[in-house]
C-alpha cells in the first residue's frame, strides 16, 4: 500500500509538472501565424476604444494567441511596412483607479519598428492612456489622453481633445507614424483610422497573460503586464 501511495504521489508531482511546462513554455511563432482573440471587454473599454491611423510602419498585429505563444516580430529590413502591411489586429486594454481618476490602458503591438530600411529594430509597443472619472457612471468624464513617445508621454487635455478635433465621439483618434530618423511614436490626430478587436487583459487566458507578463521583447515592451501597468498609470495620470 506504500507503494501505491508513492507512485500516485510522484503521478500527481508529473502531471502538475508537466501543466506548468505547458504554461510557461509556449513558443515564438511568425508573427503573421498569431490568432488574435476574438473582441472581450467591459463597456467602458469599449465606449473609449481609439482609432489608429498608421501613417508609416507596420500595422498592428496580435502578439500573443490563446495558448501562449507569442509573435517573433521582423527584422527591420526592407520596406517600413514589408510584410507587415495587412492584419486583423488587436488592440489590448487594461482599466485601473489613480489616485482619483480611473486610467485605461490601450496598446498595440507592431512585429518592427523602421523609421527607414535597416534602421529601427525588432518589436514595438505603443499605447495610449484614457483619463476618465469612473467607469461606472452613465457618462464618464474624459480628462484627457496621454500617448506612448519615445519612451515618455504626450499629452491631451479634454479641451484641446475637442478643439483641435482629436475625438470622434468618445473615442480618440491616434496616429502611429516615424518622423524620419525617430523611431515611431503615437500622436492625436484629426484623421480618422480604423480599430482592432479589443481583448480586455482579464479576458485573455491565463497562458496568453503568463506570456506577455514574461517574454523579452527587447527594445520595447507592453506597458499594460503585471509587471508595468502600475508604472504606466503614474506616469501618465491627468
Amino acid at each position: 500500500m506504500k507503494l501505491k501511495s508513492t507512485l500516485l504521489q510522484s503521478a500527481v508531482v508529473l502531471i502538475a509538472a508537466a501543466a506548468t511546462l505547458t504554461v510557461s513554455y509556449a513558443g515564438v511563432i511568425p508573427h503573421d501565424q498569431v490568432k488574435p482573440f476574438a473582441q472581450r471587454g467591459a463597456a467602458w473599454e469599449l465606449k473609449f476604444k481609439p482609432y489608429l491611423d498608421v501613417v508609416n510602419g507596420c500595422v498592428p498585429f496580435p502578439a500573443v494567441d490563446a495558448a501562449g505563444n507569442t509573435s517573433g516580430g521582423l527584422k527591420p529590413t526592407g520596406a517600413s511596412s514589408s510584410n507587415c502591411a495587412h492584419s486583423v489586429g488587436q488592440v489590448y486594454a487594461r482599466g485601473g483607479w489613480y489616485h482619483s481618476h480611473f486610467g485605461i490602458v490601450y496598446s498595440w503591438y507592431f512585429p518592427k519598428d523602421e523609421p527607414s530600411q535597416g534602421i529601427g529594430h525588432r518589436h514595438d509597443w505603443e499605447e495610449i492612456v484614457v483619463w476618465i472619472d469612473n467607469p461606472k457612471v452613465a457618462n464618464p468624464r474624459i480628462f484627457g489622453v496621454a500617448h506612448s513617445q519615445h519612451g515618455g508621454y504626450g499629452k491631451e487635455s479634454y479641451a484641446a481633445l475637442v478643439q483641435y478635433g482629436f475625438l470622434a465621439g468618445t473615442h480618440p483618434k491616434i496616429a502611429y507614424k516615424s518622423i524620419w530618423p525617430t523611431d515611431h511614436r503615437l500622436d492625436s490626430t484629426s484623421k480618422q483610422g480604423g480599430q482592432q478587436p479589443l481583448i480586455d487583459w482579464g479576458a485573455l487566458t491565463p497562458a496568453a497573460r503568463n506570456a506577455l507578463n514574461t517574454t523579452n521583447f527587447g527594445a520595447a515592451s507592453p506597458k499594460f503586464t503585471d509587471r508595468t501597468f502600475g508604472s504606466t498609470l503614474a506616469k501618465t495620470f491627468m
